[in-house]
C-alpha cells in the first residue's frame, strides 16, 4: 500500500528502543525515510552507539515509563508512536507483580500522548496471550480473533501472568485512548522469534495447552516489524490485529521448536495427549491483518 502521506515529512517515536523489536524497527523506518526518537530505558546501555545514522534524522532520548516528564520529552514534535513494554531492568520476570507495573507504564504513555498535541496514531505491542487465554477457548467458533479477550482471573488462577499484564495494559491503554480521543491500534504478536529465545519466556506458560488448543503462533522479527509499519501507514487500520507467521500445530514443529528453546527441552515442550498426532487443527485467525498487509510494500 502506498501511504497517505510523505513519510520524509513524519517524526515518529519507538518507545521502549532497548528491545530487539524497538531496535529493528528504529531501523527500519530510518530507511524508510522518517526521523526517529528512540526513547530507550534510562539506565540501560544504549544499542544505537554503533549505528551510523544522520543526526537530524536520530535522536536517542532516555525515558522512564513511571516518568511523565521524560516521555513527553521523547514524544515532543512527533506524530506518532511506537510503543512496546519492556521489564525494567532490576524487575525483569513476569510474575503476579508485572501486570502493575506495564499498566502503570501503559497509563502514563497514553496519557503523555493525550497531551501531545502532533501525535496522530500510536501502535501499541501486545500480544497473543491477549487473546487465547479463556476458559471457553476449546468451544469458540469457528475461531479466536481480535474481538476474544482473555480471562484475566482465568490467568490469575493459573499463573498466566504473562497473558495477565498482556491483557489488562492493553485494556487499559485502550479505555485511555477512547476517553482522550487518541487514536490507537494493537498488535497481539506471536511468541517472536529471536536468535536469543529460551525456554524461561514468560510466553511459554501454558505452551503445552496452547499447541493442543490450536492457537500455539509465532512471529519473525522481520514480518512483525513489517506490520508494525504498516499499521501506521494505513490510514484504515483500526482496533486489534493478531500477527503472526507460522503456527506451532504439528510435533516436527514443536520439537524442532524445543530443540531451538534448548537442547535439554525436548522433555517439557509440549507434551500432551494430542503430542502424537501429525497435525492439529488451527483455531485462531489472522484474517483481518492479512487483509490489511496485502498491498504494503516493505
Amino acid at each position: 500500500m502506498a501511504p497517505s502521506f510523505d513519510i520524509t515529512s513524519h517524526t515518529v517515536c519507538v518507545m521502549d528502543a532497548s528491545g530487539q523489536l524497538g531496535f529493528s524497527l528504529v531501523q527500519r523506518l530510518l530507511q524508510r525515510g522518517y526521523t526517529v526518537h528512540a526513547s530507550i530505558q534510562q539506565y540501560g546501555e544504549n544499542p544505537f552507539n554503533g549505528i551510523s545514522a544522520d543526526s537530524d534524522k536520530l535522536k536517542i532520548f532516555r525515558s522512564d515509563p513511571f516518568d511523565y516528564h521524560s516521555i513527553i520529552d521523547a514524544l515532543r514534535g512527533c506524530s506518532g508512536l511506537f510503543y512496546s513494554f519492556e521489564p525494567p531492568l532490576d524487575q525483569p520476570n513476569y510474575d503476579e507483580y508485572m501486570a502493575d507495573v506495564e499498566v502503570r507504564a501503559a497509563h502514563n504513555v497514553l496519557e503523555a500522548c493525550a497531551q501531545t498535541e502532533t501525535i496522530d496514531k500510536v501502535v501499541f505491542t501486545s500480544s497473543a496471550t491477549a487473546v487465547v487465554w479463556r476458559e471457553d477457548r476449546k468451544t469458540i467458533e469457528p475461531d479466536l480473533d481480535e474481538i476474544h479477550w482473555s480471562d484475566v482471573n482465568f490467568c490469575r488462577k493459573f499463573k498466566l501472568w504473562h497473558g495477565m499484564s498482556k491483557t489488562l495494559a492493553e485494556k487499559t491503554a485502550f479505555a485511555l485512548a477512547m476517553d482522550r480521543g487518541v487514536n490507537m491500534v494493537s498488535i497481539n504478536a506471536g511468541l517472536l522469534m529471536t536468535h536469543d529465545l529460551s525456554i524461561k519466556h514468560p510466553y511459554l506458560r501454558g505452551a503445552a495447552e496452547m499447541y493442543e488448543d490450536g492457537v500455539f503462533v509465532t512471529v519473525d522479527l522481520g514480518f512483525l516489524v513489517d506490520t508494525h509499519i504498516c499499521v501506521y501507514e494505513d490510514v484504515s487500520s483500526y482496533g486489534r490485529y493478531l500477527c503472526f507467521n507460522h503456527i506451532i500445530n504439528t510435533q516436527d514443529d514443536a520439537v524442532q521448536l524445543a530443540h531451538k528453546l534448548t537442547p535439554t527441552a525436548s522433555s517439557s515442550l509440549p507434551q500432551s495427549d494430542d503430542y502424537g498426532k501429525s497435525y492439529i487443527e488451527q483455531k485462531i485467525s489472522n484474517k483481518k491483518l492479512n487483509k490489511l498487509m496485502v498491498d504494503f510494500e516493505a
